[in-house]
C-alpha cells in the first residue's frame, strides 16, 4: 500500500486548525483522529460552583413561597459562561434540582462538598485504533464503546463516558416547571382512615397498599416447646401399633373360626311372653291378664263382644300333601293292540269321507299318483308321453311334501309362546310346593362359575341369593321340584369347580372388582390353584312359602356379621352356621 504522504495520494494534506474548529481532522487510516487530551478540571472550583447553584435554587424557592422574584447572588455564573466541563456541570445541576425538590438541600450540598466525584479523563488506547485483519482498516469510533467495556473487564482500563443526557437528567421538579406554577398539585395519597370507615362501598383489596392504611405489627417469635414433635411422633407410632394389633387380632380370629359378630347370643335368646296374647285382646278390657279377676273387665256377654250366637264355618282348605300326589298314569297297550286301534280309526274316517262324497258334500279327491303306481293309475297316458307324466308325478310329490312341511311349521310354537309355555310349567311346578336347597362352595374365584350360578337360577325361575365370603361361599335357591332338580344336577355334576379360566367379567363399579380374594390371579399374577375346590349340598327340603321375592344375585360380605345380616332379611341366618359347621365334601342329611 502506498504511503499517504506521497504526491500521488488522493487524500488532501493535513491542515492544522484551531481547537474551536468544528471539523475534526482525519487520520491516515481513514477514521477520525482522536481528540486531543481534555483540559484539567479544577475540583475546588467545581465544588464552589455547585454550592453557588444550590444557594440560587434555595433563594428561588424561598422567593416563590413569599411571592418575591429571586435575585441572583453576586458573583454567580451561569452554566454557559462557566469554563468547566459540560458533563460535570450537568451532573451538579441535576443533583441540585433533585435535592431542592425533596426538601433536603442542606444535606445534599454537604454531601456534594464531601463526596465530590473525581473526574478522570478517558485514556486513549492506540491499540484499538490500529488496523485489524488483512485490509489494514481501523475500527469506527462508534464501536469503541463495546471494546472499551471488554478491555475494562479484562485489563482494568477506563472507558469513554457517553456524552448524551441520561433519564435522571430529564427529571424536573414541580416548582421549576412553568406549567405547575400557581397550581395546586394533584393529591394521589388516597382516602384517609375516617373516609374508608364511613364509606360502606370501600374495598381495601383494590388500589395501593397505602389506601387500606393497615398498621404493621411486628410479629413475635414463637418458639416450640421442648419435646413437642417427639410427642406427636410417639402418638402416631401408638396409633400405627394399635391398627396393626387390630389387624392381627382379626386375622387370628378368622383363622380360628371365631364368629366376629358380637351379638350372636342374642339370636338364641327366647323372647319373653307378652302380657296378653293377641287372641285374648278382644275378650279382655285390659292390657294384661290380671284384670280377668274382675268380671266387669270381661267382654264375653257384652254387646260389643266378638262372641255371638252365630256360627262361623271356616273355609275348607285342601290338604297340602294332595298337591304332591302324582297324576294317574294311563294304561299302555301292546303293539298289536295299538295297530288294531289305529286300523279301526282309519277305517271309520274313510267310511265317513265316502259317505260325504256320495251325498255331494265333498268333491272326489284326485288320485294319489306315485312312481310305484304310475302305470296302473294313468294307464295309456303314461305310455303316450312318459316324460310329461313323470314330471307331473314329481311335481305332485313335491307339492305334497311342501304341504306337509307347512303344516308342521303351522303347528310349531313361536318364541314368545315357548317362553309362556315354559313359564306356565314352572309356575305349575312351583304351585305343588316350594323346595329349597343350600350349597356350599369353597372358592368362587373363577368368573364363569359365578355367571353360571346366576344365569341358571334365572332360567329355572328360582329365587335366592349367593353369599361370597373369603372363607366359604353359600348359594340358597328355592322353587319348584323340577327346577330344583335341574339346578342340583348343574351344581353337583355339570360344573367343573376345579377349572380356572382366568376370566373375570365384572362390571365397572361392582364390589366384586375391589376384592382380591375373588380375583382369578394371585399377587404374583399367576392363576390360582382350584384343584381342591368343591361344591357340597348342605341342605334341601320343602318350605311353606318363598323367603325371597326374586333372585337377589351375588352379595360380597367381608365378615360373618355382614353375611348374617344379608340372610337375616329372609330369616335364613341359620344356614350360615350350618354351612360353616360341616366339612367340605360331606353332604348333610336331606329331608
Amino acid at each position: 500500500m502506498a504511503s499517504s504522504s506521497g504526491s500521488g495520494s488522493l487524500k488532501r494534506p493535513h491542515q492544522l486548525e484551531d481547537e474551536t474548529s468544528q471539523k475534526r481532522p482525519r487520520s491516515n487510516n481513514g477514521s477520525p483522529a482522536p481528540s486531543s487530551a481534555p483540559p484539567k478540571v479544577d475540583i475546588q472550583k467545581a465544588i464552589a460552583e455547585a454550592r453557588a447553584k444550590a444557594e440560587a435554587v434555595r433563594a428561588r424557592l424561598n422567593a416563590q413561597r413569599e411571592g418575591i422574584a429571586p435575585k441572583p447572588p453576586a458573583g454567580s455564573q451561569t452554566p454557559q459562561s462557566s469554563s468547566t466541563s459540560p458533563a460535570l456541570s450537568r451532573l451538579e445541576q441535576m443533583k441540585a434540582r433533585v435535592a431542592a425538590a425533596t426538601g433536603k438541600i442542606n444535606a445534599s450540598v454537604s454531601q456534594v462538598a464531601q463526596q465530590a466525584p473525581s473526574y478522570a479523563p478517558p485514556v486513549n488506547d492506540d491499540s484499538l485504533l490500529k488496523a485489524r485483519g488483512g485490509l489494514d482498516v481501523g475500527l469506527h469510533p462508534a464501536l469503541l464503546g463495546d471494546i472499551g467495556q471488554d478491555s475494562r473487564a479484562t485489563k482494568g482500563k477506563q472507558v469513554m463516558q457517553p456524552k448524551f443526557a441520561t433519564t435522571m437528567a430529564n427529571f424536573r421538579s414541580e416548582s421549576s416547571t412553568p406549567s405547575t406554577q400557581g397550581k395546586t398539585p394533584l393529591d394521589l395519597s388516597g382516602p384517609s382512615i375516617e373516609e374508608t370507615r364511613s364509606n360502606p362501598y370501600f374495598d381495601p383489596t383494590f388500589g395501593s397498599k397505602s389506601v387500606s392504611a393497615r398498621p404493621r405489627h411486628t410479629r413475635q417469635l414463637i418458639f416450640n416447646q421442648k419435646g413437642k414433635y417427639i410427642q406427636q411422633a410417639a402418638a402416631l407410632r401408638r396409633q400405627a401399633q394399635l391398627e396393626d394389633m387390630k389387624k392381627r387380632i382379626a386375622a387370628r380370629a378368622r383363622q380360628a373360626g371365631i364368629d366376629e359378630d358380637l351379638d350372636v347370643e342374642k339370636s338364641y335368646l327366647v323372647a319373653a311372653p307378652p302380657a296378653i296374647e293377641w287372641w285374648d285382646e278382644g275378650l279382655v278390657n285390659a292390657t294384661d291378664y290380671s284384670a280377668i279377676e274382675d268380671p266387669s273387665n270381661l267382654k264375653v256377654d257384652t254387646p260389643d263382644s266378638v262372641i255371638t250366637i252365630y256360627i262361623q264355618h271356616p273355609v275348607l282348605l285342601e290338604p297340602p300333601q294332595d298337591k304332591n300326589i302324582p297324576a294317574p298314569k294311563p294304561m299302555y297297550l301292546t303293539p298289536k293292540e295299538q295297530a288294531k286301534i289305529r286300523r279301526q280309526r282309519r277305517m271309520a274316517d274313510l267310511k265317513e269321507q265316502q259317505a260325504k262324497i256320495r251325498l255331494g258334500l265333498e268333491p272326489v279327491p284326485a288320485p294319489k299318483v306315485k312312481k310305484s303306481n304310475l302305470m296302473r293309475v294313468l294307464g295309456e297316458d303314461a305310455v303316450k308321453d312318459p316324460t310329461a307324466v313323470e314330471a307331473r308325478v314329481n311335481r305332485e310329490i313335491a307339492e305334497r311334501a311342501q304341504k306337509h312341511q307347512e303344516a308342521n311349521e303351522a303347528r310349531k310354537l313361536t318364541k314368545e309362546q315357548r317362553h309362556e309355555k315354559l313359564a306356565s310349567k314352572q309356575e305349575l311346578d312351583a304351585s305343588k310346593g316350594v323346595c329349597v336347597s343350600v350349597y356350599r362352595i369353597d372358592s368362587l374365584a373363577n368368573g364363569r362359575h359365578r355367571f353360571k350360578i346366576g344365569k341358571n337360577a334365572e332360567q329355572n325361575a328360582l329365587t335366592g341369593i349367593c353369599i361370597m365370603h373369603p372363607k366359604i361361599n353359600i348359594v340358597i335357591v328355592e322353587g319348584g321340584a323340577r327346577s330344583i332338580n335341574a339346578y342340583k344336577k348343574l351344581m353337583l355334576n355339570r360344573i367343573d369347580w376345579t377349572e380356572n379360566s382366568g376370566i373375570n367379567a365384572v362390571r365397572e363399579g361392582n364390589r366384586e372388582a375391589l376384592t382380591s380374594w375373588l380375583a382369578a390371579e394371585d399377587e404374583k399374577g399367576e392363576l390360582k390353584d382350584l384343584s381342591l375346590n368343591t361344591c357340597t349340598l348342605v341342605w334341601e327340603g320343602e318350605e311353606k312359602n318363598r323367603a325371597f321375592r326374586k333372585w337377589v344375585g351375588a352379595r360380597v360380605c367381608e365378615t360373618d356379621g355382614a353375611a348374617k345380616d344379608q340372610l337375616a332379611r329372609a330369616k335364613m341366618e341359620n344356614f350360615w352356621a350350618l354351612a360353616k359347621s360341616i366339612k367340605p365334601g360331606a353332604a348333610w342329611p336331606c329331608i
